[in-house]
C-alpha cells in the first residue's frame, strides 16, 4: 500500500493523503466551501506527519508549500553564471546598439535644444517685456481717454509709462549681459570646460524641448531567434496530439500543462519544466517521442531541442519533462580542446573528460569497470572520439594498452610507442594476430581471477581489483581499443568470426572486475559486422551520425530513439558530435573535445616516457624500433619507420602487398609509388636487400624480408630493443 493512501477496513472508506493536499494548494477549490468527515474513533491512524491528516484543524497552515524558495534563475551555481553571462551579453548588445547611434542622438539633442530654447524665450518673455508693468499702463490709458481733462491720472499713466520702460531695459540688459558673458566664458575657456559647459547648456534645454512622445534614446529590443512562453508550449503539444483539444474554438477549457519552472530565458535559450496534466493519458515518454513535431510546432530544428525525463531522485514523476530550447544549433562551432593535451598526469579511475553538452556543461565518462562501444557514419569524428578515451589511459603508467585497427591507417600507430600490444590491418596474418592477443587477454584475465580469488576480503573486499592491489602486485589496468571491428569480421571465416565474438564478448563481460577496459568501434554495426550478442553487454555507446533511427538504436540500443536519444537527427556539419549513451535512462548529446593526430602523438610519446620511468614499458612497445628511435631523438628515414610499421606481423612480404599497406597508411605520400621507386628509396636510405625474392605460403615472389629493413637502423636502437 502507498503512503499517500490508507484504508479504512471499518467502514469500507479510503483516506487519499494527495487529495487533502491538493484541497489545500488548488485555487481553483473553494476552502470556505471543503469538508472533510472526520475519521471514526475506531479507525486506524494515518500515516504520515500529522499535519497531513485531513482532520488536524492547523493543516492548512502548518503545511508547507512545494514550491522552491529562490527564483528559478538563483536555484543553482549554473543558473546564476548562466544569468550572469547572459546579463553581460545583453549589456554589451545594448551598449553597441547605442554607440552606433551616437551621431543621430547629438542631432536630436541639437534639435531639442533648439525647440527648448524657443519655448523658454516664449515663456521668458513676459518677464522681459515687463508684461506685469503693461497691465497698468493699459489700465490707466482706458481710464485717461475717458477722462482726458483728469492732470492727476495723465501724471499717472506717465510715471507707469516710465516704470515699464526701465523695467524693460535693465531686464533685457541683464539678460543680453548673461548672455555675453556666458558666450565669452565658453570661447575663453579650455576645451574640455568648454564641453561640460555646452552638455550644462544643451541638456536642461533638450530635456525642456521634449514633448510626451518624444525620446532621445531609441528602443533598444534584442532580437530573440526564438521565443517560447507557456501558450506557445500548449500549443505545440495539442498539436502534435499530446494534449487534447477544447469544446470551443479558442480551447480556454482545453487542458493544459503545468509548469513548474518556466518558460525563462536560461543561457543561450528557454529552459522549461512542466507536467502533464491527468486524465489525458500522456506521458514524459510520449513527450520524448514527440520531439520532431514539437521543434517543428516551436519553430527550430530538432536538434535545437533537448528534452528528458525527470526522475523521482530529482523530484520528477512519470510526466514531468524538462525542455530547453536552444536560440540556434548548439552543437555548432570550434570545438573545445582536450584538456589532455597539456596534462601531465591522468589517473584512470578518474573519469575522463570527453566534451560538452548543448549548455556548455562538461561530460566526463567515468571508464573503470565498463565497456564501451562507438558507432556511425565514416569521416563523423567517431575514432577522434574513441581516441580521447584511449588518450587518458597513456598519460596514466599503470595502463596496459592492447590496441587493433582493421583499417590498418595512420590513426592509431602513433600507439605504437606504447601499446603492449598493437595489430595494424586485417590482412591474414594480421588476424592471426588478434586472435593472438586475445588468447593472451583470457589468459590473463583468468590469472588475475585466480589472484584476487586467493587474496583475503581484507585487502580485496569486493573481489575486484583496486589501485593499491594494482601497485602492490604489478596489475596494470588492461585498456583494450578495437577499431573498425567489421574489418576482421568481414575477413574471418565463419569459425574464426564466432571465436573472436565470443572471446570479446568474454573480455567485455567478465574482464571489467579484473580492471580490463574495452573500447570498441564500428562503421557499420549491424547484425552482420558487430552481432547483437556483443553490443548488448556494452555498459557505455557513443555515436555520431547515422542514417536513421533503426542504425541509431544499432548503436545506442534498441528503443533509444523513442526515448530521444537519436543519432539520426545529427547533420554533416556535426563533425565530432554524437549521443552518448551512459545508462538505461541516462543520454546526453555531446561535442567531443578536439585532440588531433599531432596530439595524439604527444601523448603516446609522453606515455612512453611515464611508463619508462615505472618500468612499466613492455611488449610490442618495448621492442618497436621505430618507436625506440624516436624516443631516443634518432633519425630514421620515413620510408623505413612505415615500411616497418606495415610490416608488423610479417617477417617477409610481397612487394605489391607491401605497395598496398603503403597507400593504405599514407595515400597522399604512397599514391604514386611503384615497385622501381620504393626499391630506388629504401636503398637511398641504407637498406641492403639480402634476398629480392621471398617465400611465403609456398609461393615465391619480388618481396622484401623485415630483418633487412631493420638493419638500416642504428644498431645502438636495435640493441635498445633486444634484437
Amino acid at each position: 500500500m502507498s503512503e499517500a493512501t490508507t484504508e479504512q477496513t471499518t467502514v469500507g472508506t479510503v483516506h487519499r493523503l494527495d487529495d487533502h493536499r491538493t484541497a489545500r494548494t488548488t485555487p481553483a477549490v473553494d476552502l470556505d466551501k471543503t469538508t472533510t468527515a472526520p475519521a471514526p474513533a475506531d479507525a486506524p491512524a494515518l500515516e504520515g506527519e500529522a499535519v497531513d491528516r485531513p482532520g488536524n484543524p492547523l493543516a492548512d497552515w502548518l503545511s508547507l508549500p512545494d514550491t522552491d524558495v529562490l527564483p528559478a534563475w538563483a536555484r543553482s551555481r549554473r543558473a546564476v553564471i548562466d544569468n550572469v553571462r547572459a546579463f553581460g551579453r545583453l549589456t554589451w548588445w545594448h551598449t553597441r546598439y547605442h554607440a552606433f547611434r551616437t551621431p543621430k542622438y547629438l542631432v536630436k539633442t541639437v534639435l531639442l535644444a533648439a525647440r527648448g530654447f524657443f519655448r523658454a524665450a516664449v515663456g521668458l518673455w513676459p518677464t522681459l517685456s515687463a508684461q506685469d508693468h503693461s497691465a497698468v499702463v493699459k489700465a490707466l490709458r482706458a481710464q485717461s481717454k475717458a477722462r482726458p481733462e483728469d492732470v492727476e491720472l495723465a501724471a499717472r499713466l506717465q510715471i507707469a509709462h516710465g516704470i515699464r520702460t526701465r523695467a524693460r531695459r535693465w531686464r533685457f540688459g541683464a539678460a543680453a549681459a548673461a548672455v555675453a558673458a556666458a558666450a565669452l566664458g565658453i570661447v575663453l575657456a579650455p576645451p574640455l570646460l568648454q564641453t561640460g559647459i555646452a552638455a550644462a547648456v544643451i541638456t536642461p534645454l533638450a530635456y525642456l524641448g521634449r514633448g510626451k512622445e518624444t525620446r532621445l534614446l531609441d528602443q533598444a529590443a534584442p532580437p530573440l531567434k526564438v521565443d517560447m512562453s507557456a501558450q506557445q508550449l500548449n500549443e505545440a503539444l495539442r498539436a502534435a496530439g499530446l494534449l487534447k483539444s477544447g469544446s470551443g474554438k479558442d480551447d480556454k477549457d482545453a487542458p493544459r500543462v503545468s509548469c513548474t519552472m518556466g518558460p525563462v530565458r536560461d543561457g543561450r535559450g528557454w529552459a522549461v519544466i512542466f507536467d502533464m496534466p491527468r486524465g489525458g493519458g500522456k506521458t514524459a515518454s510520449d513527450v520524448l517521442a514527440k520531439r520532431e513535431v514539437i521543434a517543428q510546432e516551436l519553430g527550430v530544428d530538432e536538434i535545437q531541442v533537448i528534452m528528458s525525463r525527470v526522475r523521482a531522485a530529482k523530484g520528477g514523476n512519470a510526466g514531468r519533462v524538462t525542455m530547453w530550447v536552444a536560440d540556434d544549433d548548439p552543437y555548432l562551432g570550434t570545438p573545445n580542446p582536450s584538456p589532455l593535451e597539456k596534462a601531465e598526469r591522468f589517473s584512470i579511475w578518474e573519469p575522463v573528460p570527453f566534451g560538452q553538452d548543448a549548455r556548455g556543461n562538461r561530460v566526463a565518462v567515468p571508464v573503470m569497470w565498463q565497456s564501451m562501444f562507438f558507432g556511425g557514419l565514416p569521416r563523423r569524428g567517431k575514432t577522434f572520439s574513441q581516441r580521447l578515451l584511449t588518450a587518458a589511459g597513456l598519460l596514466d603508467a599503470y595502463v596496459r594498452h592492447y590496441v587493433a585497427d582493421g583499417k590498418g591507417g595512420a590513426d592509431w600507430m602513433p600507439m605504437k610507442a606504447v601499446a603492449h600490444r598493437l595489430v595494424m590491418g586485417a590482412e591474414d596474418d594480421a588476424i592471426e594476430a588478434l586472435k593472438a592477443m586475445l588468447q593472451e587477454l583470457l589468459a590473463e584475465m583468468e590469472r588475475r581471477f585466480a589472484l584476487l580469488r586467493d587474496l583475503p576480503t581484507s585487502v580485496c573486499p569486493e573481489g575486484k581489483l583496486t589501485p593499491d592491489i594494482m601497485v602492490k602486485y604489478n596489475l596494470p589496468v588492461i585498456f583494450v581499443t578495437i577499431d573498425e571491428l567489421q574489418e576482421y569480421f568481414t575477413a574471418m571465416e565463419r569459425e574464426d568470426r564466432e571465436q573472436v565474438i565470443n572471446d570479446l564478448c568474454r573480455i567485455a563481460r567478465r574482464g571489467p572486475a579484473a580492471g580490463f577496459i574495452s573500447n570498441f568501434a564500428s562503421q557499420r554495426p549491424d547484425a552482420e559486422s558487430v552481432p547483437a550478442k556483443l553490443r548488448e553487454i556494452i555498459t557505455i555507446r557513443y555515436s555520431t551520425q547515422v542514417v536513421d533511427r533503426t542504425s541509431s538504436d544499432m548503436v545506442l540500443g534498441k528503443g533509444k530513439a523513442a526515448q530521444g536519444a537519436d543519432a539520426s537527427v545529427l547533420s554533416e556539419d556535426h563533425k565530432g558530435v554524437g549521443v552518448l549513451v551512459t545508462g538505461p535512462a541516462s543520454f546526453v548529446t555531446v561535442r567531443a573535445d578536439y585532440l588531433d593526430g599531432t596530439g595524439f602523438a604527444a601523448l603516446c610519446r609522453k606515455g612512453r616516457t611515464l611508463r619508462e620511468a615505472a618500468g612499466q614499458l613492455t611488449g610490442d612497445a618495448a621492442g618497436d624500433v621505430t618507436a625506440a628511435a624516436d624516443a631516443a631523438g634518432v633519425s630514421v628515414p620515413a620510408i623505413v619507420s612505415d615500411v616497418l610499421d606495415v610490416m608488423r606481423h610479417s617477417p617477409r612480404m610481397f612487394t605489391t602487398d607491401l605497395l598496398a599497406a603503403l597507400v593504405n597508411l599514407d595515400e597522399d605520400v604512397y599514391g604514386d609509388l611503384n615497385a622501381e621507386r620504393l626499391a630506388a628509396e629504401l636503398e637511398a636510405a641504407g637498406v641492403k636487400r639480402t634476398s629480392k625474392q621471398v617465400k611465403i605460403s609456398g609461393a615465391n615472389g619480388a618481396g622484401y624480408q623485415r630483418r633487412d629493413i631493420e638493419a638500416a637502423v642504428p644498431a645502438e636502437i636495435l640493441l635498445s630493443t633486444g634484437r
